[in-house]
């Protein structure tokens, strides 16, 4: 008897199978992990709101004092704007460029804002005491980047060297960025802590309410200043209140009180930042026009509208002005100065035709009756300089006073 050989499928025999079980145990096991995870979800909440609660304690207690401390932080590490404008190949033209690089690669890497606060003010303090060529401006830049994501920033978010050179098309090595870092490092005296601006809006937006809106629009302000050398000069923290101020003041939210930190700003850096929302660089724009971000280059744009709107509109209405009467043009000509006349010889001046002089001397006519005609005043008025006639118009033959009737005997 020959045997049959079983025919095999062309994917091979599998003695092994999977079924699918509907017991109560796999249920149970599954209800236990999620009970597990739920248990760990409520102790991770209750962690945070501890630290909450202990941060804002230490806060209170502590927050005149950080304050204090940033504050003469800031100004130890300044940049000198003078020393900057002394560079021989590095001009100010060029500023724009280089911070459209650097703000194109922290929004690429998404870094914390206060990242490019902080690498744009190593950047200007390098520049304050080195001499920069033009071809390693944008190599510094990258440099200063580079350290201050290390100094303040997420380590897996911490750009390589490969990358910043790829985002340079090759135009460095990648050891002229460990260069470049050292050097920076050693001209600043490894001195790399500075209070940014977006530290002190921090300190300035815990005294209120949780607002995203107000805090975007003031991080797009302190961004765009960054382009200009008028704001260079400008503290931290007197940049960050009137940043905020400038924000509060476009989405229509209540200034602070006057005893607030906040509310000490600078109104001069107000107006000064106003003057420039109208000529944002467009990258920073686009990167604003997000949604995460509030839109907030929007509504300035809309918000700058809305305004010369309001603008065209009281300049045509005061363009726009009701004619005078005839009536009204000869009370003002009554009204305006003129000289001054005695009304006892108006009405004889006026029959005679000879000018009242601007001061008639009283000895000459002692024992003059006011309204009575003498007989000896023409020959003295003759004496005496006319003055020269007004050119009155159709109102050369009109007395001065035939508007008031007291003068009229």
């Amino acid at each position: 008897m020959a045997f049959q050989q079983q025919q095999m499928p062309a994917y091979g025999y599998c003695d092994s199978y999977f079924v699918e079980n509907h017991d109560d145990d796999d249920g149970f096991f599954a209800r236990a992990a999620a009970q597990r995870e739920h248990a760990r979800a409520v102790a991770r909440a209750r962690s945070r709101q501890f630290a909450d609660e202990l941060s804002r304690l230490t806060a209170d207690e502590y927050e005149e004092d950080v304050l204090d401390h940033m504050e003469q932080m800031e100004s130890e590490t300044m940049p000198d704007i003078h020393s900057i404008e002394i560079q021989t190949e590095i001009q100010w033209f060029m500023r724009p460029y280089l911070l459209d690089f650097l703000l194109e690669v922290h929004h690429a890497f998404q870094l914390l804002p206060e990242t490019l606060f902080l690498a744009v003010n190593l950047l200007d303090r390098y520049c304050s005491r080195r001499v920069v060529y033009k071809r390693h401006y944008q190599l510094v830049g990258c440099a200063a980047l580079l350290i201050a994501a290390k100094y303040g920033d997420r380590k897996d978010r911490v750009p390589t060297i490969r990358e910043l050179k790829s985002m340079c098309c090759s135009l460095y090595d990648e050891d002229m960025f460990t260069q470049m870092e050292w050097h920076v490092l050693q001209t600043l005296n490894w001195i790399v802590g500075h209070p940014t601006v977006s530290s002190f809006l921090d300190l300035a937006l815990s005294e209120s309410s949780v607002d995203p809106e107000l805090q975007n629009m003031t991080l797009y302000i302190s961004e765009m200043a960054l382009y200009h050398k008028d704001f260079i000069s400008v503290l931290p923290s007197v940049m960050a209140r009137s940043s905020l101020a400038l924000a509060r003041c476009i989405l229509n939210r209540p200034q602070p009180q006057h005893s607030e930190w906040s509310a000490r700003y600078d109104a001069n850096v107000v107006v000064d930042l106003s003057n420039y929302l109208a000529q944002p660089s467009q990258t920073l724009f686009m990167k604003y026009g997000s949604a995460h971000l509030s839109s907030s280059s929007s509504t300035v744009e809309a918000f700058l509208q809305y305004q010369a709107m309001m603008q065209r509109q009281s300049m045509q209405a005061a363009v726009v002005q009701p004619q005078d009467s005839p009536m009204s043009m000869v009370d003002s000509f009554h009204m305006s100065p003129q000289t001054p006349q005695k009304p006892v010889f108006q009405q004889q001046v006026a029959i005679q035709g000879v000018l009242t002089p601007p001061i008639t001397p009283d000895k000459d006519y002692e024992g003059t009756t006011y309204g009575a005609t003498q007989q000896n005043l023409m020959p003295k008025l003759s004496a005496c300089v006319p003055t020269p006639p007004p050119s009155m118009g159709s109102f050369q033959a009109m007395p001065t006073y035939a508007q008031h009737t007291s003068y009229i005997q």
